[in-house]
């Protein structure tokens, strides 16, 4: 017999914004051929609920914060990550359409040649920057090489696995000069998507879109700072260039998620930090393969 899927939350995909400046091609062939692959299986096995992992690059530079869900995608977006999760965006709007079709051609009794054959259920997501590790300090993120996401960096700077870091522009229209971005813990994102499946159970039937952040804007030095405090040790630091495909500021208004799922963050600035350095600490060198006797 076929299993029986009731969800599916599509996590995987490429996700350096630095990193697809440099590599586009292969950015596309990943997160938006694979999401084509994916889809056809779901259909194959009749699961019809899909979390997708967006994120708020999606909106490119904008001119007000925060950011709601309303505001302007597609136009101003600076690298070929955020294009990627755009297109994808894009596409499963135009599946659900046909998903619909589909489930209206049963009703009546047609049959049209159509990529689902019933009514999808999609859940949009977008991330804005998730931190942080489990509280146990059990799972955490490893980067390969040099880390691209900030707080591996200063982590792995802080355990003393790295000298310092390199913080990417120091001049931006900022109170401090660096990047200000709505941090947000990775529990609280991974409750996020349960919400989302439960969302979906009760409400069958369409594309929903959320923002998954704080509400609260923090620079990268006053991220560092946070990190020194919960380490009880000095991050040294200096100051590079801007990174492509960058911008000043990003945070996001997440008051929909509330209202609609019933999900909103509930760890702070501090409990993100400690449970990364919990996690650094007990891995000071990663996830090491075990050494052969």
């Amino acid at each position: 017999e076929s299993p029986k899927f009731m969800a599916c939350i599509h996590f995987a995909g490429l996700k350096s914004v630095g990193e697809s400046v440099f590599a586009p091609l292969e950015y596309y062939e990943n997160n938006v051929h694979g999401t084509f692959a994916l889809l056809r299986v779901m259909e194959e096995f009749s699961c019809r609920r899909l979390v997708f992992s967006s994120s708020a690059t999606v909106y490119g530079f904008q001119e007000t914060m925060p950011i709601t869900e309303s505001s302007t995608v597609g136009a101003g977006i600076t690298n070929a990550y955020g294009r990627t999760k755009y297109m994808v965006e894009e596409v499963l709007k135009d599946f659900y359409q046909s998903s619909k079709l589909a489930a209206e051609d049963n009703k009546a009794g047609r049959r049209r040649k159509s990529s689902a054959v019933a009514e999808w259920s999609i859940t949009i997501l977008r991330y804005f920057n998730p931190v942080g590790a489990h509280p146990s300090g059990l799972i955490g993120e490893d980067p390969r090489g040099i880390p691209n996401n900030l707080m591996p960096y200063v982590s792995q700077v802080a355990v003393g696995r790295r000298e310092f870091l390199t913080v990417f522009g120091g001049d931006y229209d900022t109170p401090d000069g660096t990047g200000v971005r709505d941090f947000i813990h990775v529990m609280d994102l991974a409750q996020a998507h349960l919400s989302a499946i439960d969302y979906m159970v009760e409400k069958i039937g369409g594309v929903f879109t959320f923002n998954v952040g704080t509400g609260n804007g923090y620079s990268v030095l006053e991220m560092v700072k946070a990190m020194e405090k919960a380490s009880g040790r000095e991050i040294k630091y200096e100051v590079g260039p801007r990174r492509g495909g960058d911008i000043a500021t990003c945070y996001a208004d997440p008051s929909l998620s509330k209202t609609e799922m019933g999900w909103e963050a509930k760890r702070n600035l501090d409990d993100m930090c400690r449970d990364l350095w919990c996690w650094q600490q007990k891995n000071p060198n990663g996830f090491e393969a075990p050494k052969e006797e």
